[in-house]
C-alpha cells in the first residue's frame, strides 16, 4: 500500500498545505543517543523546491533536532491525514540549521510570517518520500493553534528569549552540542 517517490509532486504538495500538524524526528549517531520525535505546526513548514523545505524553528525546552542535524544531518518529517481521505506521508532527507546569523537567514525567513520565539531554520534536503494509507489514524476535528508558545516568547521579549535559549538550548540531552553553542 505504500508508494516511493523521488520528488514532492504537486498532489504531495496540496497534501502537505492541507495539514495543521507535522512531526520531525531525529537521532544521534550513538546507538545509546535518544531519538527525538517533535510535534509541529504555526503555518511553519514550507516547501522550496521539489527536493527541499524548511521550516521555522520555535524556542522550546530542547533543541535536539538542531543537535542531531550538527552531527549526522539525518531527518524525517511526517505529516498525516486526520481528516478522509487517509494518508500518511514521510519525507526523509539531510537537514541543516540556519541561524539568524547567518547570510541565508533573510531569504528564508521572508518566506515564512513572523512568529514571536522563533529560534532558526531547519532545511532539508529529501532524498526519499514515502507515502503509506493511514487507515490506522484517528479522525480529530482541527480547532485551531494553541497560542501559548507565542504568547510566552512575547511576554518573554527578545532579548528574554535570547537569554532562555543560552540557558536551555545549547546542548541535547545526550550532551551534543547545538549550532546556538557557537554563538557569543
Amino acid at each position: 500500500m505504500s508508494k516511493l517517490f523521488d520528488c514532492i509532486t504537486e498532489e504531495l504538495q496540496d497534501f502537505i498545505a492541507a495539514q495543521h500538524l507535522f512531526f520531525v524526528g531525529s537521532a544521534p549517531l550513538s546507538s545509546s543517543g535518544h531519538v527525538n520525535l517533535s510535534p509541529k505546526g504555526q503555518d511553519s513548514f514550507r516547501i522550496l523546491s521539489p527536493n527541499r523545505v524548511a521550516y521555522v524553528d520555535l524556542t522550546g525546552s530542547g533543541n535536539e533536532t538542531s543537535a542531531h542535524l550538527q552531527e549526522n544531518g539525518r531527518i524525517t518529517f511526517m505529516f498525516c491525514a486526520f481528516e478522509e481521505p487517509a494518508c500518511i506521508l514521510r519525507l526523509y532527507g539531510q537537514g541543516r540549521t540556519i541561524l539568524p546569523s547567518s547570510p541565508e537567514w533573510e531569504s528564508l525567513h521572508s518566506l515564512f510570517l513572523p512568529i514571536p520565539g522563533t529560534r532558526q531554520i531547519i532545511v532539508a534536503d529529501i532524498e526519499k518520500i514515502q507515502t503509506s494509507c493511514g487507515f490506522g489514524v484517528p479522525l480529530y476535528e482541527y480547532r485551531g493553534q494553541r497560542q501559548t508558545l507565542v504568547n510566552w516568547a512575547s511576554k518573554k521579549g527578545e532579548e528574554g528569549v535570547r537569554e532562555y535559549q543560552q540557558q536551555k538550548n545549547l546542548v541535547s540531552i545526550d550532551g551534543l552540542a547545538t549550532p546556538l553553542s557557537r554563538l557569543p
